[in-house]
């Protein structure tokens, strides 16, 4: 049968730059890290927190991330590396592929705690800030099962098949269902959805991550149905499928629970940071103080020094129409000039002339 339309294979997945190697799959995860860190820092500072601890922390969660994606793959696909006939040093090789996303975010998450400790901030509220930017992240990085022609579905003639081209570790080259694609657009989905509810809500306290995650979930569950690479089956369903199925259930235990016992959202994410924000701000308005300075050597611009000159006039004027707002409303006890005294002396002269004449 000839396919009018479908997608494309890559011919290979790595690009030699001389001796280095340039691998699709470690660029899509790279990229899915920058754009999570990067969404993370924004939601952070939009919280109350501090510009760069989202950075910081992510030096921590990113490489157990890594670590644990990788351990609850080699354990739950063993016998692609301890098996007869197999080579167990390419459990080292990551950039052939293999990430659990279930061992990444459970040990990226130690990691994600250990960071947060050590700033004294609330893993729960990290959590919520960086939740949208790993479902942008994940679905990134399922790119890069593109790159290798990896976990793809079932034959079909749908118009957006992929088409598989090698034929190297059991593939058999056809046409099948782009369970990638079908991923990272649901993960895309995800993102956009906690985005929406967080605002629409103001979840707290983990609910925007126990949203990301029983999302994600739901969308793992029939996409995991539909992939035909070799996994284990317990009672007739894929392993990953049942790991969908609890973890979902344990993301919608935690929601319920949080949101009885602390309804609403965290007032302080980070300790300090309101406090180290008009520390800065009065920093910077002692650097404009004093003698003007020199162009290039402040780093105050003509603008800004003309809102501060207008800032000091409206205050003058405010302070004039406070005093003319005094005068009208009647004279406060004590506050007659010598003038009024000296008419009122005279008018008592005037009196008493008057009655002796009387």
């Amino acid at each position: 049968m000839e396919y009018l339309a479908y997608i494309p294979s890559p011919s290979r997945g790595v690009i030699h730059l001389g001796p280095i190697p340039l691998r699709g799959y470690a660029f899509c995860i790279i990229i899915g890290v920058f754009v999570a860190v990067w969404l993370g820092n924004r939601r952070w500072i939009a919280r109350g927190g501090r510009a760069g601890t989202v950075a910081d922390i992510a030096v921590w969660a990113v490489p157990f991330g890594l670590v644990g994606g990788r351990l609850y793959h080699v354990i739950t696909d063993y016998e692609l590396y301890f098996s007869e006939g197999r080579d167990w040093v390419d459990a080292f090789k990551v950039w052939q592929g293999g990430l659990g996303i279930w061992g990444a975010i459970a040990l990226g998450a130690v990691g994600a705690w250990i960071g947060c400790r050590r700033r004294g901030i609330p893993l729960p509220a990290y959590a919520d800030a960086i939740a949208p930017g790993i479902a942008l992240a994940q679905a990134i990085g399922r790119w890069g099962n593109w790159f290798n022609q990896e976990l793809y579905g079932r034959e079909t003639h749908v118009p957006w098949a992929l088409h598989i081209t090698s034929s190297e570790g059991g593939r058999v080259p056809g046409y099948y269902h782009p369970t990638f694609l079908y991923e990272s657009l649901w993960c895309i989905g995800v993102a956009f959805l906690v985005i929406w509810a967080d605002r629409r809500f103001k979840l707290g306290h983990g609910r925007a991550f126990a949203l990301y995650v029983a999302a994600y979930c739901v969308g793992r569950g029939w996409i995991e149905y539909m992939r035909v690479d070799d996994a284990h089956h317990f009672l007739g369903l894929r392993l990953n499928d049942w790991t969908a199925m609890l973890v979902f259930l344990l993301a919608v235990v935690y929601f319920v629970v949080s949101t009885k016992k602390r309804p609403g959202r965290e007032a302080v994410v980070e300790p300090g940071a309101a406090e180290g924000a008009v520390e800065a701000d009065a920093a910077a308005g002692e650097s404009g103080a004093g003698e003007p300075a020199e162009a290039g050597e402040s780093g105050e611009s003509d603008d800004t020094a003309e809102a501060g000159k207008a800032e000091r006039a409206g205050t003058s004027d405010q302070a004039a129409q406070a005093e003319s707002a005094a005068a009208e409303g009647g004279k406060q006890p004590g506050a007659e000039t010598e003038a009024e005294e000296d008419a009122e002396e005279d008018a008592k002269d005037g009196a008493g002339s008057a009655a002796k004449k009387s």
